[in-house]
């Protein structure tokens, strides 16, 4: 079975490389707005170009971008991004979707696997436009969703509901792979307070008690993937870097935009960037949780975005302009999402 490979950050890692140049202090309050954000990413179709990964499409791209437009109240680019994406990546066989396009290759779609995350911030913008534009067509959609992700992506491991990254490739007799940035709170909750009796707060409940379990090396940082033995031992998935990386800052984050900032993860994490975040400096933007090797780039404006919320310091997270690269101005304008949410205290908080 094929394993879904996440998209590298290239792109990223240079503009984490010109943040390092930059002090923290020249940066200036103004950061990555909703309209340069679709001037330089988002195609007249909808299409989400991910610029760090040689101009493909991914679920996550696409899903971030629904619940932007939503957040901005710009429900012409909310139908454009969505109607590209149920043409594009909806699968045949289940109410999902498969997580890369790449326009290079024939056919755009060659990997049918789907990416569990983007699959939840489809289905939770749908949800939260349906509420906004009191849209019977979305809410159908976001449920179709939602049952195909309770029905076939959540796993019983060692006494706990998982999410599992994806169908294919990472559940096996020995145990499961686990991403943490997968574990997006707000919008389980959100299903958990529409879909009462499906798996939701099973899903939640195991998260939470991994949140505090899964942190590795003197730090006690999560890594970007985890293996889950059925004996309920926990580790650095075998084969993949053990970094605290660009994929798991998000977990933190998701954790406090859910409500949940004092859970250890959180404190761990907070406690690591804040060494960083010292004399005009910023953190590294990976870590391996084994070792202590850091990268020799800080985290991009995005990544200290994110950091920001995180810790609750406002200081860190400034910026000098908009971004030339699509995952660290999508990450400004999440954290800025999130904390407009916070504090709406909206459903799911």
């Amino acid at each position: 079975m094929k394993t879904r490979v996440h998209p590298d950050r290239r792109a990223f890692v240079a503009a984490a490389s010109l943040a390092m140049i930059l002090p923290a202090s020249a940066c200036a309050e103004e950061g990555e707005t909703w309209d340069g954000f679709k001037t330089r990413y988002l195609q007249p179709d909808g299409r989400v170009v991910d610029n760090g990964n040689g101009g493909i499409s991914h679920t996550e791209g696409q899903g971030w971008a629904m619940l932007l437009a939503e957040a901005h109240e710009d429900r012409e680019t909310f139908d454009r991004v969505w109607a590209w994406t149920n043409t594009n990546l909806a699968r045949s066989d289940v109410r999902l979707f498969s997580w890369r396009y790449d326009p290079a290759a024939q056919p755009p779609v060659t990997d049918p696997n789907n990416a569990t995350d983007g699959d939840i911030f489809i289905a939770w913008a749908l949800l939260r436009a349906a509420d906004r534009w009191r849209n019977e067509d979305y809410a159908r959609a976001s449920a179709d969703i939602r049952g195909a992700i309770g029905r076939g992506l959540v796993a019983q491991i060692a006494g706990r509901s998982v999410l599992l990254p994806g169908l294919e490739g990472f559940a096996s007799a020995e145990g499961v792979i686990y991403n943490p940035s997968y574990f997006v709170l707000p919008a389980l909750k959100l299903f958990a307070d529409r879909d009462p009796q499906g798996p939701w707060h099973a899903v939640i409940a195991g998260g939470l008690e991994l949140a505090d379990l899964a942190l590795f090396g003197e730090s006690a940082l999560p890594s970007d993937w985890v293996f889950i033995g059925v004996d309920g031992r926990l580790a650095p998935a075998a084969g993949r870097q053990p970094r605290f990386s660009f994929d798991a800052i998000r977990a933190p984050f998701y954790l406090v935009w859910g409500g949940e900032k004092k859970r250890r993860q959180v404190r761990t994490i907070s406690d690591f960037w804040r060494k960083g975040f010292k004399d005009d400096k910023r953190p590294p933007a990976w870590v391996d949780v084994m070792t202590g090797e850091t990268a020799p780039y800080t985290l991009s404006n995005g990544g200290a975005a994110v950091a920001a919320v995180v810790m609750a310091d406002n200081g860190v997270g400034k910026w000098k302009a908009e971004d030339p690269n699509y995952y660290s101005s999508v990450l400004q304008l999440l954290a800025a999402a999130s904390r407009k949410d916070m504090g709406r205290r909206r459903i799911g908080l």
